[in-house]
């Protein structure tokens, strides 16, 4: 798997570019100036991580922040996007530095966490953290979100692209699934 840069328009892959996938690759990454929209265009799905920006307009994407950029928990309202917006364009962004990989490895700072800031006993945080970590665990940020594009694609029959957004620097890429 590589990623595809987009630097200029004519990086855009011609399956997208006419599409909200490609007016979202002109808004954020190459700058074009907004149009006005009155109805979302697509949804996007984003990890919840605090240091993602996107530049995109008002009005035209749905977006859908939870850990890892995974929507199995969130199926409902990917549904209500396409079949009341009919939306038929969903953009998954990964990203570097994801909290949601190894997060078996956070457990005592997790479990720390919220006896410090949510004033829970040690046995409430601990049980919390060993119920739902399993659900959001990933192993790798890419393979992740190439895997559930793939799983939304299937399950919805619907345009489902996989991106990667650098929080070094700001940079969304194409995945190239090949």
């Amino acid at each position: 798997m590589k990623l595809i840069k987009i630097t200029k328009e004519s990086d855009i892959p011609q399956k997208y570019f006419s599409s909200p996938v490609g007016d979202f690759l002109r808004y954020n990454n190459l700058g074009f100036p907004f149009k006005k929209y009155n109805n979302a265009e697509l949804l996007i799905g984003m990890c919840m991580d605090n240091r993602k920006h996107l530049n995109i307009p008002d009005n035209f994407a749905y977006i859908i922040r939870t850990g890892g950029a995974n929507l199995r928990y969130s199926e409902f309202k990917v549904s209500y996007a396409i079949a009341i917006s009919k939306i038929r364009h969903i953009i998954l962004i990964a990203h570097n530095h994801c909290g949601m990989v190894n997060l078996v490895s956070k457990r005592d700072l997790f479990v720390e966490g919220l006896m410090e800031v949510a004033l829970w006993d040690r046995e409430r945080a601990e049980s919390h953290f060993l119920n739902y970590a399993p659900m959001f665990e990933i192993d790798n940020e890419i393979e992740f979100v190439i895997a559930e594009a793939k799983r939304l694609r299937g399950k919805y029959n619907i345009t489902v692209v996989p991106m990667f957004y650098n929080v070094e620097n700001g940079e969304i890429s194409l995945i190239d699934e090949e």
